[in-house]
């Protein structure tokens, strides 16, 4: 059986838009995320061929999660207009790819990412930034995390690597991210327990639902005083951290909808020359000669690292670069994926 290739899609947008900054293509248009996401997919391809696949995508905020938490996700700021104007042809090139791209009302892309891997029934490659899906890791499920460092590409993270970054396995992530928070979704964890804390006191105590509710259990330990009173917050974040794995109704025929095409490599080189991505055009296994490299706009890319800046990355205050660049002469372009 084929294996499943599941892409946490804004996980990954948003990334590739933070690594490289101010890149546009002939006509003014800004391309940095859609160039450093068709060298993801091309990477993807390349290393992970498959027929069965999906890319998802979030539908606004959940029912459930908000109604114990309205603050939840309410500290994200809106996506930048920069990275709104190239959504259409990301959309567009990642079809080209031949990826469904799925998404459902009261589903984040977390969810359904879960509810996929835990339908099919082959090996899952999750291809994420975010750590909520290290809980999905088991003897089939594994994540392929963007490599830090300038040698680019990704890491495969199975079981053993789960625990070796976080200090729990992926049975207790939940747990994990109950106890310590996330900033990123708004989600407070309990004061004075940090990471390695909190993968103490799993270790020593178990699964919080194994002695929340219950001082006794947790008399003897050095983290009593801390649990003290948060049996409600900690309940609370289990709910919001646990991923909901049960697929919607339009998803119930599992091959289908993970059912990837094959590449469309005219139309993929066809998009590389509208936006002028030459090096690119290069890589593909069609035969199409690239155009003349052209110009881009004024204020040419600012190299970042691609695995350091968080989605949600500012970016008041960034230097522009004296000269103009072509996406061609990135000198991160090879080197990413």
């Amino acid at each position: 059986m084929d294996r499943a290739v599941l892409i946490d899609a804004y996980s990954q947008i948003f990334r590739s838009f933070y690594a490289v900054r101010a890149l546009s293509d002939p006509k003014g248009r800004p391309v940095n995320a859609l160039y450093i996401f068709t060298k993801l997919l091309i990477c993807l391809e390349r290393e992970h061929p498959g027929t069965v696949g999906a890319m998802l995508f979030d539908c606004g905020k959940v029912d459930f999660r908000l109604k114990i938490a309205p603050a939840y996700k309410a500290n994200r700021p809106p996506m930048p207009d920069e990275l709104k104007q190239q959504m259409p042809a990301i959309r567009e090139m990642a079809e080209s790819f031949g990826w469904p791209l799925l998404s459902a009302e009261n589903y984040e892309a977390d969810d359904l990412i879960g509810g996929f891997a835990r339908a099919f029934p082959g090996e899952v490659l999750i291809v994420t930034s975010d750590k909520d899906l290290s809980q999905l890791v088991d003897s089939r499920v594994s994540i392929l995390a963007p490599a830090k460092g300038s040698g680019g590409g990704f890491t495969r993270r199975g079981e053993k690597e789960v625990f070796e970054k976080f200090g729990v396995g992926p049975e207790l992530i939940a747990d994990y991210l109950a106890l310590v928070g996330d900033s990123s979704d708004n989600i407070p964890g309990v004061q004075g327990i940090g990471p390695k804390s909190a993968a103490a006191l799993l270790n020593e105590l178990g699964p919080i639902e194994s002695w929340i509710g219950f001082p006794d259990k947790i008399a003897g330990s050095k983290f009593s005083a801390k649990l003290a009173h948060q049996e409600e917050l900690l309940r609370k974040n289990l709910v919001l951290v646990r991923l909901k794995t049960t697929l919607p109704d339009k998803f119930s025929d599992v091959p289908h909808a993970l059912a990837r095409r094959a590449p469309d490599w005219e139309k993929i080189a066809a998009l590389c020359r509208e936006y002028a991505f030459n090096g690119i055009l290069r890589e593909l296994p069609c035969q199409s000669e690239p155009e003349p490299a052209a110009e881009t706009a004024a204020g040419g890319p600012e190299q970042l690292d691609l695995f350091a800046a968080p989605a949600s990355a500012p970016q008041e205050g960034r230097k522009k670069p004296a000269s103009p660049a072509k996406a061609d002469d990135l000198p991160v372009q090879g080197s990413l994926f």
